[in-house]
């Protein structure tokens, strides 16, 4: 294999023509055992080929026919891994990173959400629901996972409060969130099924601003900022038992000044929108007095 400038290396459990397939148990030891050291795996569909999607190297692991197993080419080497414990696959995927130079990445990252979109409608609860920006929608408005490392280890929040539950985490420790089958009993148990939009009214930002508006109203004779202590962290202590969210993602959550300075800033970016708008001026231009024509003149 030839070296790289340090880019990722990809490993194939090849099980195509001139191999036989893995046993099932070898299989996820293999695959366990690659994720779990920060390696890039893939499978290509039973029969088919290993694509040269880009420049990385790649490592195809595989069970060859000894009369019959394939030649090394410029980036791409193959290793027998016949009767090769999950270590000894290990082994090897790191003689191909050292070999290649490629770059050597971080344990994998066990922790993240995945969308069942058998079971999922499309509702939107969990992008407005998650403080972490790890959701987002497509092209075609559909909701999806778009920042899976933004996500808080062992928080399966968003999970409770979907409808559906649409939303898993294979390394939950029980079901129907790590993927289990979905019972109606399991739904009763998990759920703290939350509509937040029914909750705020529908509108939702209208309702945030009618609770920001009242707020500061309660507020603004005489503020105890220790009442307003103690009743954040009541609220987040009910929220910690209710949507089991470790206490790590709490303290990860924004201080009040940084919500302050983020609401700042989106006030100062809205009135620089609206002076720029010419539907705001109109709106806010003097209604023109009656001409002579008004008056029959």
């Amino acid at each position: 294999m030839s070296k790289t400038d340090g880019t990722n290396l990809r490993v194939v459990l090849y099980e195509g023509p001139g191999s036989e397939p893995f046993d099932g148990d070898a299989r996820a030891d293999a695959l366990a055992a690659l994720l779990d050291n920060g390696f890039e795996v893939t499978r290509p569909a039973l029969g088919g080929e290993v694509a040269d999607a880009d420049d990385s190297p790649v490592l195809v692991l595989g069970r060859f026919d000894a009369e019959t197993a394939p030649a090394d080419r410029d980036r791409v080497a193959f290793r027998d891994v016949t009767d090769r414990s999950a270590d000894d696959v290990v082994a090897l995927a790191r003689d191909a990173r050292d070999e290649t130079g490629a770059r050597a990445l971080d344990a994998w990252k066990p922790w993240f959400p995945v969308i069942d979109y058998d079971r999922c409608t499309n509702c939107m609860q969990c992008l407005t629901f998650c403080l972490f920006d790890v959701y987002g929608v497509d092209a075609d408005k559909q909701i999806q996972v778009q920042n899976e490392s933004n996500c808080k280890t062992d928080c399966p929040a968003c999970s409770r409060v979907c409808p559906e539950v649409a939303i898993l985490f294979p390394k939950y420790k029980k079901g129907p969130i790590n993927g289990d089958v979905v019972r109606a009993e399991d739904v009763q148990r998990e759920a703290m099924k939350v509509d937040i939009s029914a909750l705020l009214g529908g509108d939702l930002y209208g309702s945030l601003r009618n609770r920001q508006r009242e707020a500061r109203e309660r507020f603004s004779t005489e503020r105890d900022e220790s009442r307003a202590l103690l009743e954040r962290k009541r609220c987040l202590t009910k929220l910690q038992k209710d949507l089991d969210i470790p206490n790590e993602v709490l303290m990860s959550l924004p201080s009040t000044e940084a919500i302050e300075e983020r609401a700042a800033r989106a006030k100062a970016k809205l009135a620089r929108r609206q002076s720029e708008s010419q539907s705001v001026k109109d709106r806010d231009a003097p209604a023109p007095g009656p001409t002579e024509d008004d008056w029959g003149i």
